[in-house]
């Protein structure tokens, strides 16, 4: 048998079907046991390789799979963003993209009200603080008054319900402010779908979240559609926070900019994932227009499914840019925003970004091929599309995602697992 194997063994680099009559039997078997005693692990595994847990998988990385595509073999999957600035920087702020995370508090597994059955869609994984460290750098935040306070909730008709709130805003806000403290030259955009009526609501509620002194001035920021300032220029001034109200009086009455006054938008929801389709919101001018210079691309369905998204995240995301970027003039978006931002087949919205990043930054196909100091259009020769995130050396980004089965549903439920100081790791559980 041992003289079989090892003809088979020379056979096989020649033609796999000459061997002795002994193990014809045996090819498939043994090339599979030879084939899997070679495969990656240790953290050794890129995108798309096969992997048994998260340990398999580089930084970066998590195993993971999408059932929804018929995928249920695991896969190491990208779970962090490549942030540009570390590759291209010193460009107007207007010139990059960045991921936006649709009803940021929306989480699955956060606790309701004592006593209260929440009855409301999820929209996010993880902890807000998990986001940024994951790359995220806008966040959509839903804000009501309620209970003698300024509340996160994912409601209707304008009211928040205790069956539809999540939690107090200024629990989202100072980990904002944990997040900037601990990066000095991370820049965070906050939408807010407002609906707060009390008097310097915002402005009370920021002001004791101590993020007034990241605050980017309304009187400073461009008027006609021209450039904002370099990003180095705005981490200089500290001005490392922009924000963003849908109640146009606000500008005036307590400083905060009015969403649509400084940027475009396509229709969230349904029409904004519809093929060959990429309407402006009615409240945006339209999206071809040059009088603002900030671009919000709105990539969610109205009803959230979450073991859809990594179907969504696949190739419909990156038809769906382009439809965009050419409903918009030929121009970028400098925002992306979407639901459960991590779940995909691969490189999923991380690839998205890079490849939106990489004609505007340096005239490369993806941001992956810019090369740091060189003139635009010089591009590495990459022979695949790179989809590891590049090394981030501006700031120290950190969290931990892991898989459970939560006791009232079946879906995959990610939390922040632990916090550690080295390059992002994940657990598949």
């Amino acid at each position: 048998m041992l003289a079989c194997l090892a003809a088979l063994r020379r056979a096989s680099a020649i033609n796999y079907y000459s061997c002795c009559g002994c193990c014809c039997w045996v090819p498939l078997l043994l090339l599979f046991l030879i084939a899997g005693s070679s495969a990656c692990s240790n953290g050794n595994c890129q995108v798309l390789d096969a992997c048994a847990a998260a340990s398999d998988c580089g930084p970066g990385l998590y195993c993971g799979n999408c059932p929804s595509l018929g995928q249920n073999q695991p896969i190491c999957i990208r779970g962090q963003a490549t942030i540009p600035t570390s590759v291209v920087g010193g460009l107007p702020f207007n010139k990059y993209t960045w991921l936006v995370t649709h009803n940021s508090f929306s989480i699955v597994d956060a606790p309701p009200l004592p006593g209260v059955q929440r009855l409301t869609f999820y929209n996010q994984d993880d902890t807000v603080t998990n986001q940024l460290r994951n790359g995220v750098r806008g966040l959509m935040l839903d804000m009501y008054d309620f209970e003698n306070d300024i509340w996160l909730c994912h409601s209707f008709r304008g009211q928040c319900f205790n069956f539809t709130a999540f939690q107090p805003a200024i629990n989202t806000l100072r980990e904002v402010e944990a997040f900037l403290s601990e990066n000095p030259t991370e820049i965070v955009t906050i939408i807010i779908e407002d609906y707060v009526h009390t008097p310097k609501g915002l402005t009370n509620l920021f002001k004791n979240a101590g993020l007034n002194k990241f605050w980017f001035p309304v009187s400073k920021m461009p008027k006609k559609g021209g450039d904002w300032p370099t990003v180095a220029e705005m981490v200089q001034n500290n001005y490392r926070l922009l924000v963003f109200t849908s109640v146009a009086a606000k500008e005036a009455e307590e400083g905060v900019a009015y969403q649509w006054k400084y940027m475009v938008e396509n229709e969230p929801g349904d029409p904004g994932v519809v093929q060959g389709s990429c309407p402006n919101r009615k409240e945006s001018k339209p999206l071809s227009s040059k009088s603002v210079s900030l671009f919000l691309e709105n990539y969610f369905p109205t009803y959230p499914v979450q073991s859809d998204a990594c179907k969504e995240h696949s190739t419909p995301l990156a038809q769906m840019v382009t439809t965009c970027y050419k409903a918009a003039g030929n121009t970028m978006p400098n925002f992306l925003a979407v639901n459960f931002y991590m779940r995909s087949d691969g490189g999923g919205v991380f690839d998205a970004l890079d490849r939106m990043n990489g004609p505007t930054l340096c005239g490369c196909s993806t941001i992956a091929a810019c090369q740091a100091g060189a003139p635009y259009g010089s591009c590495k020769n990459i022979s695949a599309p790179t989809r590891s995130p590049t090394t981030n050396t501006a700031g120290s980004f950190s969290g931990s995602v892991q898989f459970t089965n939560s006791a009232t549903t079946v879906h995959l439920r990610w939390l922040l697992a632990e916090e550690d100081q080295g390059p992002l790791r994940f657990r598949y559980i």
